[in-house]
């Protein structure tokens, strides 16, 4: 396995990385930023991750506003 030094989302989860945004944004701010259903009618960890698992362009938003967030810190 090569490290990736350059790569923030090398080992991390798509459940951490949804983990992190959440606590970090919040439900309702996370909807408004990336407007998904699952986001924003009952929003929880499982019910994302399912539709996030099988959407590549929203699991793509996802990493991107997550390369976003890191970026601020």
């Amino acid at each position: 396995m090569n490290p990736q030094p350059n790569n923030p989302l090398h080992g991390k989860t798509l459940e951490t990385i949804l983990n992190e945004l959440v606590d970090h944004y919040g439900w309702e701010q996370l909807g408004q930023k990336i407007k998904i259903n699952c986001f924003v009618s009952n929003p929880s960890i499982k019910s994302s991750l399912t539709f996030l698992r099988k959407t590549d362009w929203a699991r793509k938003q996802v990493e991107e506003l997550y390369m976003q967030m890191l970026d601020r810190h």
